[in-house]
């Protein structure tokens, strides 16, 4: 057997316990909530914040709404770090997924309170 050969075997990730794919699972799922809240309190505090009159297209009131949740998603950030959630451990495809979730629900919410109301 070679150097390489052995290197190779050494190197090899070691298989994890059912006790830390359920961990991970776990906080998957945290995370995922966590970002659905944030897309539907984003939601609401868009609606609440923007005069409904005043949505009419893409304007500045909408780059608001836009901004709102983009907060949102950064405020996720900070509450995985007060619930040890490992987010330094992210990356880019974890953090588009999470944004993405925070928009859906965003504008979902934002959606159905804007049509749902009749003021």
């Amino acid at each position: 057997m070679s150097a390489e050969e052995k290197e190779e075997k050494q190197e090899a990730p070691r298989k994890k316990t059912p006790e830390e794919k359920s961990a991970e699972h776990l906080q998957r799922i945290q995370r995922s909530v966590i970002a659905c809240v944030m897309g539907i309190i984003t939601g609401v505090i868009s609606y609440l914040v923007i005069p409904r009159s005043e949505i009419l297209g893409f304007q500045s009131y909408t780059l608001l709404a836009l901004v709102i949740m983009a907060a949102g998603i950064v405020v996720q950030r900070h509450i995985f770090m007060a619930m040890r959630l490992k987010a330094a451990a992210l990356g880019k495809k974890d953090w588009f997924y999470q944004g993405f979730m925070t928009f859906a629900f965003w504008f979902i919410t934002w959606t159905l309170l804007l049509t749902g109301s009749s003021s």
